[in-house]
């Protein structure tokens, strides 16, 4: 059995973290990978229902999506996380907690993330309306060491996806050529 690891995306709200994460798992499926993905807002529905946006329960949040990860990687799962884990000292925490961990910054400028917010949340938290936003008025902590960093607003998806699986190649995490025999 292969080995899996976690491939954790990190980035404030509408950087791209859920939409990489997506076409990152389609080709390494298509490469014969098993993966599994932990998006933050189906998590927090099925896992983490009844928590807040306090800082404790989105450590919370957090930690039990990194121990799912981590169970799914010790049994040859990628995992990827895509949740926006906002604090780096919960980040680091999870890190430390497994064997291959692999951190994906997703940066993108508040400007264009404002300009990409269908739900307009932005916005409502920018006047006010939505009192802990991550970005606005509650911090996120950019990674200090990440094994990549994404900038998702000059490059398009499929440069990201390119960077992203040429990374993880010279990790020698995945093969170009599929699941080794």
């Amino acid at each position: 059995m292969n080995e899996g690891f976690t491939l954790w995306f990190t980035g404030m709200s509408g950087a791209g973290k859920s939409t990489l994460g997506n076409l990152v798992a389609d080709v390494l499926r298509k490469r014969g990978y098993r993966v599994e993905i932990l998006d933050g807002d189906e998590v927090r529905t099925n896992l983490s229902k009844g928590l807040g946006f306090s800082k404790e329960d989105r450590d919370t949040n957090i930690r039990r999506i990194g121990y799912v990860c981590n169970l799914l990687a010790r049994n040859g799962v990628i995992a990827i996380s895509a949740a926006i884990s906002p604090y780096r000292e919960i980040r680091d925490e999870v890190r430390k907690a497994h064997k291959r961990f692999v951190e994906v910054y997703v940066k993108c400028p508040l400007e264009k993330l404002v300009e990409r917010d269908v739900k307009g949340l932005y916005k409502k938290a920018l006047k006010g309306e939505i009192p802990v936003f991550t970005g606005v008025s509650d911090p996120y902590e950019e990674p200090l060491n990440p094994e990549l960093i994404i900038e998702s607003d000059h490059e398009s998806v499929e440069e990201s996806l390119h960077k992203l699986l040429a990374r993880l190649e010279t990790l020698n995490l995945v093969s170009r050529n599929g699941v080794p025999r």
